[in-house]
């Protein structure tokens, strides 16, 4: 079956070699001992699950999965769900990808391509086996062997209602053989399509076909003059002949037209005698059994003799010079042959002979070859009638007929069928039927397996059978691999699994194809047995209903991510997206996902969206020699903080996954500090350092949502959240940091710069902190402040002088520094920056040696506890030097506040309509000359309208 061509390339030599290598292992596994501990399953002797109702209908469904082309579409007619169009391009194979020659093309081009756009439409057939080449002569074989169960026991088909089914698997078999021929003006072939794809290249591939990739080449193969194949041309005819005698009464011009071209096929192969070469996959042995095979068919349909001449012709002294001549020399002395081979895609004599027999019941010959063939291959269980005839097949410890370790099953339900079809025109051979009957059975649980061989019998029972065949669609692995995923993606329904060894002994394994592989002939002659065992002994037994089973859903698309990296100002999250599509597997080119992100932590920090950078750290998509990825936003989503980008993959085919590393950092705000806080992130929440889907990161195709959820959109900032686990009490904190200024000469100002730092937990407002620095006067009346710089405006940064009623040693006036609403909120972790001012006093001077908040030797940012600091009037920071009661200078009414209220009190005193009270009058002396006047009283109004902001 296997042989490497000549020319090809080292790599593809290599391939070869590896696939070669692993068919022999398995071979060898076939023909071994089992393993030491292998135990036959207990009880298996007493299995009883029996029904040939349900074999024979899902034995028909593993065609469906079979089908290549358009046709096999579930949106297109196809009966399996999970089954997609694939190969579409074999309607388009250029002339050039194919084994014929410039000249061939050239003379009969206006044939092989009439529309002239120098390709051919060669679509449809059915994949091989677990691969997906369309080999010519097992496929042939198929669809011939399949109809001819279905003519020999058609009533079966009917009784379990799928006949029509069948009619459409048959159909598309012959659809593509009449496409694939090519007839001359005077309907002569001139070439027969009958292989398309390339072995070994197709055999480095392992998923589904709806995903094959476009580097694998699917070269055409004719048969021609030039490159004769006779043996699959007359095997096609065979196959055309069936479905002319089964069409022929419902679609008679349909009918006619496969006649005509079986008859053109055989002719052709007449003509032109030579083994096709398949590629180096399925060689034959020689052509004689395949042209026997359809001469008996064209002579059941066409009544003429000449068919059968051309298999028994004999020369005057009594040689063959038919085709039988292969097997029996003469009809003198021999004439006669022991078939100990059964009906397969190389070997067919065993059907022709049953057909042959058929149609002449009363040959000798026929009818012992025939019969010779089942009576041998049962292992004695259907006895020879020459009772001295003692040769028969060996068969394993439970009974089972072996014919070939690779695949096993389908030899041996080839036997069955051939004893069915061969008790249907001698019923006295009721033997041949229980024989069949137990060999099913065999394979339907009662062996040392103690599971089935058929996939998905007795699914509904619960019942064990073989779960992984070696097939690409069923197995749907997205990685190349047999081994993943583990299990089989779906149920290869009714597909007949390789079989055991001669002892019994099996391996349910994806990588075993010599044990587990299936394949289009392996259930050929299946399919037929179990009509065959249906109509004899399947009284009582019923199909499955509502079949086939829908497969539970799954998200076909879908979003898993993890964290990579976090920090207090960034956050790297790995994207994992997915194309999971099984029913049916589909490349997807319009994949988009979007990632919420949160930045109301910035806002409340006086930052914004643009503080924030978003880079792609890693994207497999380029690394894989494709577009990237194209990312698009910041987008505002809400006005609660919520922003998003879209990660767009559109443009790109893509089936599995794809991973993409995104970043998000925030930038410093003007205090040099970080404020990012992936917590309140929509996108980011659940997330851990492990892969899961992530239904907060939804999945668009096309622009429409297919998985997850979109956030909510929010009206207002949210507050920062706590961890439930871990709560934390809300406390507001700050430390003051303080350097002496430079010194001044004239003594007549005080120097400072102070730095507040919010060590609390919550963000807090500049307007609410004043803090007190505290002095002595010095016996200076008129104290003015000046704040010389703050990061956010020394306009924003007011000073003023109270004097205090009860002094202490360093300390008789303090100056109170407060900030305006427009000064901004100090985050948490944040500073208010250097903040430097001065107090001055004229011409007079200061003696700051011994004032309370100074410490002239502290030249850098420090620590400083005699300047103190309040939040909403609450000490927060430092230690007073003496509680002092809150006056400040010019509100003479004590409300808290200098307006205009206090000009007509002074106003009225200084033109003694009223005087005020003794202990305002220190308050009202805003100039400090002991004197209350129309000076304090400028003083003040000046400060009401704002022209100073300080005494």
């Amino acid at each position: 079956m296997i042989k490497i061509k000549k020319g090809r390339s080292k790599f593809s030599i290599f391939l070869t070699f590896i696939f070669i290598l692993g068919q022999l292992t398995s071979l060898s596994f076939a023909h071994s001992a089992p393993p030491e501990d292998f135990t036959p399953a207990p009880g298996w002797e007493d299995y009883d699950y029996f029904n040939f109702a349900e074999a024979l209908q899902k034995s028909i469904y593993f065609y469906d999965a079979q089908k290549c082309g358009p046709e096999a579409d579930c949106e297109n007619g196809g009966r399996l769900e999970w089954r997609g169009a694939c190969h579409e391009d074999d309607a388009r194979i250029p002339l050039t990808e194919s084994n014929l020659s410039e000249e061939f093309i050239e003379k009969y081009k206006h044939i092989l391509d009439p529309d002239g756009d120098g390709t051919m439409d060669l679509h449809g057939g059915f994949h091989d086996a677990g691969d997906h080449v369309r080999f010519g002569l097992p496929q042939s074989y198929t669809s011939g062997t399949l109809g001819w169960g279905f003519l020999e026991f058609r009533d079966s088909f009917k009784a379990i209602g799928e006949e029509e089914h069948m009619l459409e698997i048959l159909k598309h078999f012959t659809d593509t053989y009449l496409r694939c021929t090519f007839l001359d003006e005077d309907g002569n072939v001139i070439a027969f399509a009958y292989m398309i794809g390339e072995g070994d290249a197709d055999h480095t591939y392992w998923g589904p076909p709806e995903l094959y990739p476009d580097y694998i080449p699917r070269p055409a193969e004719f048969a021609t003059e030039e490159a004769p194949g006779s043996d699959v041309c007359a095997s096609t005819a065979a196959s055309l002949c069936t479905s002319y005698l089964i069409f022929k009464d419902s679609d008679p011009e349909y009918a006619e037209e496969c006649l005509t071209v079986a008859k053109a096929l055989y002719e052709f192969a007449k003509k032109y005698r030579g083994l096709s070469t398949a590629d180096g996959y399925y060689i034959s042995s020689y052509d004689e059994d395949e042209m026997s095979w359809a001469a008996a068919w064209l002579y059941e349909c066409t009544g003429n003799m000449e068919y059968i001449d051309d298999i028994m012709s004999t020369d005057e002294s009594g040689e063959y010079t038919g085709y039988i001549k292969r097997i029996i020399p003469e009809t003198y002395n021999t004439n006669i042959w022991y078939n100990s081979w059964t009906h397969c895609w190389d070997t067919v004599w065993a059907g022709a002979f049953l057909k042959l027999h058929q149609l002449f019941p009363e040959n000798e010959l026929y009818k012992f070859i025939a019969r010779w063939n089942v009576e041998y291959l049962s292992g004695g269980a259907a006895k020879h009638e020459d009772p001295s005839d003692v040769n028969y097949v060996i068969t394993s410890p439970a009974g089972y007929t072996m014919l070939n370790g690779w695949g096993s099953a389908r030899y041996n339900t080839a036997i069955q069928l051939c004893a069915l079809v061969y008790m249907k025109y001698n019923p006295e051979r009721t033997d041949f039927g229980e024989w069949a009957k137990g060999q099913m059975e065999y394979l339907m649980g009662r062996n040392p397996m103690g599971y089935s061989y058929i996939v998905g019998y007795g699914y509904e029972r619960g019942l064990p059978f073989a779960k992984h065949p070696h097939h690409r669609a069923a197995h749907g692995s997205k990685t190349n691999s047999m081994n993943d995923p583990e299990e089989h993606r779906h149920i290869l329904w009714g597909a007949l699994a390789g079989g055991p060894d001669l002892n019994d002994y099996h391996i349910d394994s994806t990588t075993e194809y010599a044990y587990n592989e299936v394949a289009s002939d392996y259930n050929a002659a299946f399919v037929g047995a179990c009509a065959g065992l249906y109509h004899y002994y399947g009284e009582g037994h019923e199909p499955i209903p509502d079949f086939p089973h829908k497969e539970e859903r799954v998200d076909d698309y879908f979003c898993m991510s993890r964290i990579e990296r976090e920090t207090e100002s960034s956050t790297q999250i790995v994207l994992r997206v997915h194309n999971e599509t099984t029913q049916p597997p589909r490349y997807q080119t319009g994949l988009m996902v979007k990632y919420f992100f949160n930045i109301s932590e910035l806002i409340l920090n006086e930052q914004s969206i643009d503080d924030v950078v978003f880079a792609i750290e890693y994207d497999e998509q380029l690394s894989m020699q494709q577009n990237p990825v194209e990312y698009r936003g910041p987008f505002k989503w809400d006005d609660g903080g919520t922003y998003y980008y879209e990660l767009d993959w559109s443009g790109n085919e893509i089936y599995g996954d794809r991973e993409l590393q995104i970043s998000f950092t925030a930038k410093q705000d003007s205090n040099y500090m970080t404020h990012w806080d992936s917590s309140n992130d929509y996108s980011r929440k659940g997330v851990t350092d492990t892969f899961e889907i992530n239904r907060n990161i939804p999945v668009y195709i096309n622009g429409v949502k297919v998985f997850g959820e979109e956030p909510p959109k929010l009206t207002e900032l949210p507050e920062p959240e706590d961890d439930p686990d871990n709560p934390v009490e809300k406390v507001a904190l700050i430390d003051v940091e303080y350097r002496c200024g430079a010194k001044d000469n004239t003594q007549n100002t005080i120097r400072a710069a102070v730095n507040i730092k919010n060590v609390g937990n919550v963000p807090i407002d500049l307007s609410d902190i004043t803090l007190r620095y505290w002095f002595t006067n010095d016996g200076n009346e008129q104290n003015i402040f000046t704040c010389e710089y703050a990061p956010f405006g020394e306009g924003n940064v007011i000073g003023e002088i109270h004097y205090i009623e009860n002094p202490v040693e360093g300390a008789d006036t303090y100056c109170e520094i407060s900030f305006t609403s427009e000064a901004g909120r100090l985050p948490v972790g944040a500073s208010t920056g250097e903040i430097p001012f001065r107090i001055e006093c004229g011409e007079s001077v200061y003696n700051q040696e011994n004032d309370y908040s100074a410490v002239l030797t502290m030249t850098e940012l420090g620590k400083n506890e005699k300047i103190t600091a309040y939040i909403n009037g609450e000490l927060k920071y430092g230690i007073e030097p003496v509680e002092v009661s809150t006056v400040i200078l010019g509100d003479v009414d004590g409300n808290g506040s200098i307006d205009t209220i206090d000009l007509a009190i002074m106003q009225r005193h200084i033109l003694e309509i009223k005087a005020m009270d003794d202990k305002y009058i220190k308050v009202a002396d805003v100039n400090k000359d002991n004197v209350v006047d129309s000076m304090d009283y400028m003083l003040i109004q000046r400060y009401v309208l704002e022209i100073i902001n300080s005494f």
